[in-house]
């Protein structure tokens, strides 16, 4: 039987978690589901505390960096299809029936087209995106899901890549030729990012920061750069980039 491993990167996160593993725990599925949740080496909020659930565990990492988080996370899992879910994203009810769907149909991995979580006609347009390839395929926020062989062939997220770490698997990825699908049954994302900054602010930077990561700019500097150009929620501690 296929057992599904959800690894959730989580820095300061305690709200939306509360919101997310509770309609993780409802999905309809026919498969095993463990979540993993990783916490940052800097968390402070008490998430840890959220619930005590037998398929439901908490792990703090000790390296810092998004890409240190989903390893550990994996490294501390069992399934053999693994998924990558950011904390502010909410996956629909056909979430875990898509993943394997997808996977039976002979593809090696997949991500989802999403929304934002408010309406606005600019918003829209960027959303719009992600339900095709294009130069912003690959995102976090996307929710990658993979067969673990795969995966491990592809030697795991480089943790040397402080940022765009999704980007730069994905990179590997098409390098390797692994076969993947978008599906189009919307995540729902917060727009968050959009709220401390503009509109106009938010996607120069990410064309930006796209552009320079596509250049092989060193991953340091891309963090250097967004970090002046992004006012993130909650400080820039932790990676923020999305699309």
């Amino acid at each position: 039987m296929n057992q599904v491993s959800i690894i959730i990167p989580a820095h300061n996160e305690k709200e939306n978690l509360t919101r997310l593993l509770a309609i993780l725990g409802n999905l309809p599925t026919s498969c095993q589901v463990e979540i993993i949740v990783a916490l940052s080496k800097d968390n402070n909020d008490g998430s840890e505390n959220l619930v005590s659930m037998d398929n439901i565990k908490f792990i703090r990492c000790f390296g810092k960096g998004r890409a240190v988080q989903m390893n550990t996370g994996v490294s501390k899992s069992k399934g053999n299809v693994l998924v990558f879910l950011h904390a502010d994203v909410l996956p629909p009810n056909s979430f875990l029936i898509d993943i394997m769907d997808t996977l039976k149909a002979g593809y090696d991995a997949g991500f989802f087209s999403y929304r934002f979580d408010k309406e606005n006609p600019w918003l829209n347009i960027n959303a719009s995106f992600t339900a095709r390839d294009g130069i912003f395929t690959g995102g976090g926020d996307q929710c990658l899901f993979i067969k673990r062989n795969v995966f491990n062939a592809l030697k795991t997220f480089d943790e040397n890549q402080v940022i765009m770490e999704d980007f730069e698997f994905f990179k590997r990825m098409k390098k390797e030729s692994v076969s993947y699908k978008i599906v189009k049954s919307d995540l729902i994302v917060s727009s968050r990012k959009y709220n401390n900054n503009s509109y106009l602010r938010v996607n120069l930077s990410n064309l930006l920061l796209i552009i320079l990561f596509r250049c092989g700019c060193p991953s340091k500097r891309l963090k250097e750069l967004h970090d002046r150009l992004i006012r993130a929620p909650h400080g820039n501690d932790i990676s923020s980039f999305n699309n």
